[in-house]
């Protein structure tokens, strides 16, 4: 279903983002590459004080790439919450109005479809504004609030829940790494303050020239050309490079 969502919502005339925490990021020297003269490497302490850490809440739309994200020391629903619920409606006032709903039994119908095969289905009520959003985020507590969820209903935001294991589907991990590389490589924060700092100058600076995100692309082409060519085996899920080679019984001496 996220896939679906991922490479279909722009079709369907929905806006996609992703939501996820980063960290926490220690005070602690981080390794990684740096612009020094040849054979004289950047030399940090391999002692650190810790000092508190830092956590990023971020919001990413891969269609065009932009960045909302906030540092925080802690992710607590009284933190994420209200963060997300502001950033949410400054993103809602950015997409075309909201369509009248003329039938309510069709709008639901639209709803159900990001809850089709769930084994717990979110409670849905008989009467929802036009969908405008889908928002991928974890399944975590603090996501599965009963508040939040329906103020996500109200302003027509469904919430699609990456399973236990799954977080590869959701795309705000992908860039966050990225973020994380580019601005605590080779550096030693001595704060809380420090890195949050660093994370939110870096997440600006990617804003000025955001990179979009495509689901799958190219590398998903060639897995999928990859699978195709290999064989399958009875009994399981596996498959072979080439077909078993089939051999001649020996005669019965």
């Amino acid at each position: 279903m996220i896939e679906d969502a991922s490479a279909q919502a722009a079709k369907l005339g929905l806006a996609l983002w992703t939501e996820d925490e980063a960290g926490p990021y220690q005070t602690a020297p981080y390794p990684g590459e740096s612009w020094y003269e040849g054979n004289k490497p950047v030399c940090l302490p391999h002692e650190y004080v810790r000092n508190g850490t830092a956590k990023l809440l971020t919001l990413f739309e891969p269609s065009s790439g932009q960045l909302r994200v906030k540092g925080v020391t802690s992710t607590t629903n009284a933190v994420l919450h209200p963060w997300m619920k502001e950033q949410l409606s400054a993103i809602l006032q950015t997409l075309p109005p909201t369509p009248l709903v003329e039938d309510d039994t069709a709008n639901l119908l639209i709803w159900q479809r990001w809850q089709r095969g769930l084994c717990r289905p979110l409670g849905l009520g008989e009467k929802l504004p036009a969908l405008r959003m889908l928002l991928v985020l974890n399944n975590l507590a603090g996501h599965l609030s009963v508040s939040l969820v329906c103020w996500m209903f109200d302003h027509g935001i469904m919430p699609l829940y990456t399973p236990v294991g799954g977080s590869w589907l959701n795309m705000a991990e992908s860039v966050q790494r990225i973020l994380k590389r580019r601005a605590l490589e080779c550096q030693h924060p001595q704060s809380s303050a420090e890195i949050i700092e660093l994370l939110e100058a870096t997440a600006e600076g990617w804003n000025h020239e955001p990179t979009p995100f495509e689901w799958g692309g190219r590398r998903a082409e060639r897995r999928r050309r990859e699978r195709l060519r290999r064989h399958r085996l009875g009994g399981s899920g596996a498959r072979a490079v080439r077909p078993p080679r089939w051999r001649t019984p020996r005669a019965q001496q």
